[in-house]
């Protein structure tokens, strides 16, 4: 079953139950996608829907951090909601440690040493680990392994 009709599913399951929060979300998660088919021209494939879903992620994660940071108890809420049921569409997350044996991996593959390989170890870090894992902890993996 494709994203879409996965999302279109679990929208009639949301309007059967009047579960209104989730009913917006996946609303706004099918337009994405369908806007992101328009876009391209295509349905989407597999790696397509990761990378829409792991984008609505992280405008959510940030989103979330914003608002704890201003302190609006009522928002943060809602972002958590939002949160887990875009979390529901993606794959599994790695761990740290997982994240660390692909980076440790690549690093091995291509004889990188020192901070100047960081570029080159990003690049083929990041499809390995594309919807899996957050930019962020790759970056930092990544520096932590090449500053040893």
């Amino acid at each position: 079953m494709s994203l879409l009709q996965q999302l279109t599913s679990d929208m009639v399951t949301a309007m059967k139950k009047r579960d209104k929060e989730t009913l917006n979300v996946v609303r706004m998660l099918k337009a994405t996608v369908q806007n992101e088919q328009i876009e391209l021209g295509h349905d989407l494939n597999s790696n397509e829907e990761i990378a829409v879903m792991a984008q609505e992620y992280k405008q959510r994660k940030e989103s979330l951090e914003e608002f704890e940071k201003a302190g609006r108890e009522d928002l943060i809420s809602q972002a958590k909601k939002e949160l887990a049921i875009v979390e529901s569409y993606m794959p599994k997350q790695l761990s740290k440690d997982e994240v660390t044996n692909i980076v440790e991996g690549v690093i091995n593959e291509l004889n990188a040493s020192s901070m100047k390989d960081f570029g080159k170890v990003m690049k083929s870090v990041m499809p390995k680990v594309q919807g899996q894992a957050d930019g962020k902890l790759v970056n930092q993996v990544v520096k932590e392994q090449l500053n040893k």
